[in-house]
């Protein structure tokens, strides 16, 4: 099992931050340089590479949780999940759970009827997060904390591959623009820093079931998709309670494979002691997205009309909405969503 070992007394003397900030060579010596660099290699398929920084987002109560746990021990194991190959050896892999308590996740890990447990991988482990403990008066603030404390769990287990679960528990949520910058940034440069690959999950607000999933759904700032190298969606499909579908949504490594005509069929199942995610072939997502009725669209009428009274743009509503502009045209210039004496501009 591969292992990362941190000795500090190796690392090399701090360098003027002044003059490391930004590296630079001619445009042909980055290239010489990029072909130095090995080539990334699959974690999940084609989901998530080494060394990334992915976020995996889905609605509540769908299942990110579980794939994430799932994910985390194959990497110790190093046995794939169905076709999505691993490319590494066997991993540590070092799980943050904001989210169930201990009692939560053994009922989610042991057999319904002998209480027998599942057979996790020993290079798995899972820490949960103590509200008790008070901040140290050595630190500014809580957040900055909890940074610390991440960093000495990755480097005491020393992992290779962290899991935060999830992302809104960290820096006081991800609406803010600025909270959200600090995170990725944080988490890029431990990413960088201890030579990791990083996965953090995150919600979806509410949003429309009969549009295809894009990356406007991430809940929170737009800093989050922008910063990370992956992100990979769970969808629910309307045609067969309990089916799921994997999307990806963004791909920095890779080309576009399970995109939106190519999306992953999955459903949560608990075979023995242990939930995990069947994976039962691909389809296109618009067949299970949920159809749209007469409700659907007086509502979407209704939500052009009020952001087009907040003086929105049409291009702006349509990003907002996450809707074709030539929608939001076409309801404004009908006179549904227009406002009396006030123009619509489309920029």
């Amino acid at each position: 099992m591969r292992t990362n070992h941190y000795d500090n007394d190796l690392l090399p003397k701090k360098p003027d931050p002044l003059k490391s900030l930004f590296l630079t060579m001619s445009a042909h010596e980055w290239l010489r340089h990029g072909r130095d660099v090995p080539k990334p290699k699959m974690l999940f398929g084609e989901f998530w590479y080494e060394n990334e920084l992915a976020i995996l987002f889905a609605d509540t109560n769908v299942g990110k949780s579980v794939l994430a746990v799932q994910i985390g021990n194959s990497l110790a194991a190093g046995r794939p999940i169905s076709r999505f190959n691993i490319e590494t050896p066997q991993l540590r892999v070092a799980y943050i759970d904001f989210e169930l308590s201990a009692r939560q996740f053994t009922q989610r890990y042991t057999h319904d009827t002998t209480g027998a447990d599942f057979d996790f991988n020993v290079g798995f482990y899972r820490s949960g997060f103590n509200p008790t403990i008070p901040m140290p008066p050595a630190y500014a603030s809580y957040d900055d904390f909890i940074d610390a404390a991440i960093e000495y769990y990755v480097k005491s287990m020393q992992a290779n591959v962290l899991i935060i679960d999830n992302i809104t528990c960290l820096r006081s949520g991800t609406q803010n623009a600025a909270n959200a910058l600090t995170i990725m940034k944080n988490l890029k440069s431990l990413k960088s820093r201890l030579q990791i690959s990083i996965l953090v999950l995150a919600h979806t607000p509410k949003r429309n079931p009969a549009r295809p999933i894009t990356r406007n759904d991430l809940q929170g700032s737009k800093m989050l998709i922008n910063f990370a190298d992956s992100a990979f969606a769970l969808g629910e499909s309307h045609r067969d309670p309990g089916l799921r579908y994997l999307k990806q949504v963004k791909q920095r490594a890779t080309q576009l494979v399970y995109g939106e005509d190519n999306v992953c069929l999955c459903r949560i199942t608990k075979p023995a002691n242990g939930l995990q995610f069947d994976f039962e072939g691909t389809a296109h997502e618009r067949e299970h997205l949920r159809p749209q009725t007469q409700y659907d669209k007086q509502q979407l009428t209704e939500q052009i009309t009020q952001l087009t009274t907040q003086g929105l743009s049409q291009r702006q509503i349509s990003a907002k909405l996450n809707i074709g502009l030539g929608t939001v045209n076409r309801i404004v210039n009908k006179g549904d969503g227009k406002v009396a004496g006030t123009a619509q501009p489309t920029e």
